[in-house]
């Protein structure tokens, strides 16, 4: 029997995916259990459109993502910290603090485990701070450091 995966089963398939099964274990198992519905044409045409549904969402998050990326490329970040001599500071620069002063500052809210910032900044100065925007898209932020 042909079915159409309602939930990813474990062994057997994923999420939309349509498959040949055993009818006794489409009966009952994944139809009892409403992991899987019948693959009639009806549920197909549904499967269908179903999929250019999410296809159309994604690109639609992908745009949005590519917009929000080149207002982030305009835009600098400044933030005050103590420190001493040559410019390093005492403590350091995290990425929740970016993403804080972005948000204070411009009103763009960022996760800050999505701002790839590799190790805390640790001098006065400016640098580039990669953001992971979506899955295709990366972003740069311009962080200023200033002394307090």
């Amino acid at each position: 029997m042909r079915v159409i995966f309602l939930q990813d089963v474990k062994g057997k398939g994923k999420k939309g995916e349509v498959k040949n099964v055993s009818d006794g274990y489409a009966r009952n198992y994944l139809l009892k259990n409403k992991l899987a519905e019948e693959a009639t044409a009806g549920n197909m045409k549904a499967l269908e459109a179903q999929q250019r549904k999410n296809k159309q969402l994604e690109e639609q998050e992908k745009e949005e993502a590519v917009q929000l990326k080149n207002r982030l490329e305009k835009l600098e970040v400044t933030l005050k910290a103590k420190s001493g001599d040559g410019g390093r500071l005492f403590g350091s620069i995290t990425s929740k603090q970016i993403a804080d002063a972005l948000n204070k500052e411009h009103g763009i809210k960022i996760d800050k485990r999505k701002i790839e910032l590799t190790q805390p900044i640790r001098s006065l100065g400016y640098t580039n701070v990669p953001v992971k925007l979506h899955l295709e898209v990366t972003g740069t932020i311009k962080v200023h450091v200033v002394e307090q």
